[in-house]
């Protein structure tokens, strides 16, 4: 089974910056990797992912999105759901 956990942000975007040092607490603590991606500047990424706000978080699980959250979520809450996919 192959978990990506994909993060979509866009310059100037506050709370995208406030995702960020989340998913770098989330990263240290849990031992993955979370995947940042401009969603602006990646070509095609908005419609692909059919996003509607940043930051927008993805969980694919091989490939197929099992989570999203949109807007900032907080530590505990993302700390719980990314659990449900990584096996801790």
């Amino acid at each position: 089974m192959t978990v990506e956990i994909l993060c979509f942000h866009q310059d100037g975007c506050p709370g995208c910056e406030e995702q960020r040092t989340i998913n770098h607490e989330m990263e240290e603590t849990l031992g993955i990797t979370v995947t940042d991606i401009d969603a602006v500047k990646t070509e095609g990424a908005i419609q692909k992912y059919a996003l509607h706000v940043t930051p927008t978080i993805l969980v694919l699980v091989n490939g197929t999105e099992k989570e999203r959250m949109e807007g900032i979520t907080p530590g505990p809450v993302l700390e719980k759901k990314l659990k449900k996919y990584i096996g801790l």
